[in-house]
């Protein structure tokens, strides 16, 4: 049952004043009505007020006995000792009596010898009822029975959150998608296997262009431009995109990668072009049982990588050494071919020199700075790498093939025809036969007669017999060098049985061609 709320001890309720009785005043005071003071709470928070005594539950006095401290009769328990608590009790049916709630109020902090005070709060009356007890017990409805293993604490299963990406993503698979954004996600999905598909295409496409270079010669000198054109992309492409860790196409804006991806694609081209036509005529300059072989390798081993797009792309043209170094590898071996298309009749040791020195100065080019080069230290380096470039392409002149001249037939045999022709070519006969040897070779020369040529004839790596060209060459077809030497008499070394090598080389050491034979016992 609610209760109603109780007043506030210094409220003035006529009522309340004509029923309630009379607070006992301490011994030293006469015994008036209690002014009801404003209840304080104790300084900084003390002991707090304690509940002494609730009326209303006692037995009922009688019949027109005084209410209050005149009428003498006082419950169980009460005192009339000073500062005891004032007890007034009433019967449980009369509901006019105002029930008081007597609380002892603990000393005053900062009051010396301050005995407890006691306080009388008055309840306002109630209109009268049946005389049947009042039930002050509150109800509380029943709550619902629940396990035992149950935790009081309700659990709360939220679902996870979905990100912005998977928000977005699921938009974009909601959203109808027209043909350009299908094919925008068909690309980022295989652009893997598209650029392997491509690799495949380079391959071909570079197969088509050795092909191409079998036509002619006459051809190379389009390779002047393809170079120039690649050294100024390399050179464009670092001044842009920069080397190293600081080159981060990925993530940067759309534009910057659609720019890197353009020059990528047309230094691949350029570089496809230029390795897969060259090939052909290195391959035919050199030997495979002769040094030379290497650059052949090294040049295939460029080609291929110019095919390979996600290598060429974040290997290669990442750093710009590797790039310089490949464009360097490039321009020298590009050169090579294209001085003698240009100047014909020019000799091999000068194109070769020649080429080394415009491949440093391409590679220094890219590394340093336009104001640099025109400075006095500038000048220092350019000469002093120029220097050692040069003298690096001389001192390895045996390892680069002589293009563009290759032999195109060479053999040794027992007679000689009129025509200037082997009667037969061997390549393996027995000492007891052999009176004299005959080695006739063509050497085609399709940048012109530049280069002075002889023949080498050596016996297990020994030298047995060199032979200039004015006492070897003969005429030959248009376009070819026929060279003619031979081994008889005295010039034969007792002991034939073994490995016979006869070499084509130029005045300076570099080979043109081979061709061997086996004298057996």
């Amino acid at each position: 049952m609610k209760q109603p709320a109780p007043r506030s001890p210094d409220a003035s309720a006529p009522e309340a004043h004509a029923n309630a009785p009379s607070r006992p005043s301490p011994p030293s005071s006469s015994a008036t009505t209690a002014v009801h003071p404003k209840a304080r709470v104790p300084d900084a928070f003390g002991e707090a007020p304690t509940i002494l005594y609730m009326p209303g539950d006692g037995p009922a006095p009688a019949p027109g006995a005084a209410r209050g401290p005149a009428s003498g009769a006082a419950p169980p328990g009460a005192s009339g000792a000073p500062g005891a608590p004032r007890v007034v009790a009433a019967a449980p049916g009369d509901r006019s009596v105002i029930d008081d709630v007597t609380l002892r109020m603990p000393p005053r902090a900062g009051a010396p010898g301050a005995e407890p005070e006691d306080l009388t709060l008055k309840m306002p009356a109630r209109p009268g009822r049946a005389t049947e007890p009042e039930d002050r017990t509150l109800k509380m409805p029943a709550r619902p029975a629940r396990p035992a293993d149950e935790d009081d604490a309700p659990t709360v299963k939220a679902e996870p959150k979905a990100s912005h990406a998977d928000l977005e993503a699921e938009a974009t698979e909601n959203r109808p998608q027209d043909f350009k954004a299908s094919v925008r996600a068909f690309f980022k999905r295989h652009h893997k296997k598209l650029w392997w598909l491509h690799t495949a295409y380079a391959l071909g496409l570079g197969a088509f262009v050795v092909t191409f270079a079998n036509k002619g010669f006459q051809h190379a000198r389009f390779l002047a431009i393809s170079v120039s054109v690649a050294w100024l992309l390399v050179l464009l492409f670092f001044r842009l995109f920069g080397t190293g860790a600081r080159q981060d196409f990925a993530t940067a804006w759309r534009g910057a990668r659609l720019r890197f991806l353009v020059m990528t694609y047309v230094l691949k081209n350029l570089y496809q072009g230029m390795l897969f036509f060259l090939l052909p005529f290195y391959w035919k300059s050199a030997s495979l049982d002769a040094p030379n072989r290497w650059f052949v390798l090294l040049l295939g081993a460029c080609a291929v990588l110019s095919t390979l797009d996600l290598v060429f792309d974040r290997v290669l043209m990442r750093w710009k050494t590797l790039a310089s170094v490949f464009y360097g590898v490039t321009l020298f071996a590009c050169l090579n071919l294209v001085i003698p298309a240009l100047l014909p009749d020019t000799r091999t040791l000068y194109t070769l020199l020649s080429a080394a020195l415009v491949s440093v100065l391409g590679f220094c080019t890219l590394h340093l700075p336009f104001g640099a080069l025109w400075s006095r230290m500038g000048v220092v380096i350019l000469a002093v790498a120029s220097a050692a470039g040069v003298g690096l392409a001389y001192g390895s002149r045996e390892l680069i093939p002589p293009v563009p001249m290759h032999l195109s037939s060479a053999a040794v045999g027992p007679s000689i025809l009129p025509d200037g022709r082997l009667a037969m070519s061997v390549t393996s006969l027995h000492f007891s036969v052999i009176r004299e040897l005959r080695a006739v070779t063509d050497v085609v020369v399709p940048g012109g007669d530049g280069d002075r040529l002889l023949h080498v004839w050596r016996h297990e790596g020994r030298e047995v017999l060199r032979a200039p060209e004015e006492t070897l060459r003969v005429p030959g077809p248009e376009g070819t060098v026929r060279l003619k030497s031979q081994l008889v008499g005295g010039n034969l070394p007792r002991k034939l049985a073994g490995r016979w090598t006869v070499d084509v080389e130029t005045e300076d050491g570099q080979l043109v061609g081979r061709t061997s034979f086996e004298v057996t016992e």
